[in-house]
């Protein structure tokens, strides 16, 4: 019941044959110098990863389709954001303390990443949601004021200053809200594994970079 690997010749121009409800996973793209983006959604605290990609058979049969996941984004939080997310092409997420509870489900980073979601703004990460958007090259980022938060909402364009550079020598992130024009600063405490690995855009893209 076995079949041996093709050589390894043989094997560059193998095919593999796939069902129609088994899809690419999607790459994260190495982080921009400097990032221009809309909030696309304002959340409170305690978002679960329910929240973001809800749960139940509707949802969870496309698991191997993360574009056909990616619809139901928050579509029992805000029926829209997919929408707008793809009018956008690319923006944020803003959340508040312990963002990402519950659930480790790689769905609650994979959709917003094929949304075009490029960091997430939030008072507070769940440990392993934190760990699951650094896997795949969103920037998590912590207001080093909290009140920060207050001031901002949905649809807020906002100007990353130096993302790339801030976050390779670790320091704050200085963010620009156009809109208020108030200018703030985030957080991301990285161990250099974590570094390097959200700089390249994620483990598969950094992966691949170095295959």
């Amino acid at each position: 019941g076995l079949i041996p690997p093709v050589s390894e010749g043989e094997a560059a121009s193998a095919a593999v044959l796939k069902g129609p409800n088994i899809k690419p996973v999607p790459r994260g793209v190495p982080v921009e110098e400097r990032l221009t983006a809309p909030v696309l959604i304002k959340l409170g605290d305690k978002v679960s990863t329910d929240a973001i990609s809800p749960s139940g058979t509707a949802v969870l049969m496309f698991r191997s389709n993360v574009p056909a996941i990616a619809e139901f984004c928050f579509r029992n939080v805000d029926a829209d954001f997919v929408a707008r997310a793809r009018t956008a092409g690319r923006g944020v997420i803003v959340g508040g303390e312990i963002y990402g509870q519950g659930s480790s489900r790689e769905a609650a980073v994979l959709s917003p990443l094929h949304l075009g979601v490029r960091a997430v703004l939030a008072k507070s990460f769940a440990r392993i949601h934190r760990a699951n958007l650094i896997n795949w090259g969103i920037v998590p980022l912590e207001f080093e004021n909290a009140a920060d938060y207050d001031g901002i909402e949905r649809d807020d364009v906002l100007d990353f200053e130096d993302l790339r550079g801030s976050l390779a020598a670790g320091g704050p992130v200085w963010v620009t809200d156009r809109r208020t024009g108030a200018r703030f600063r985030l957080r991301c405490i990285l161990s250099p594994r974590e570094r390097d690995m959200l700089l390249a855009g994620g483990l598969l893209t950094q992966t691949a970079a170095k295959g």
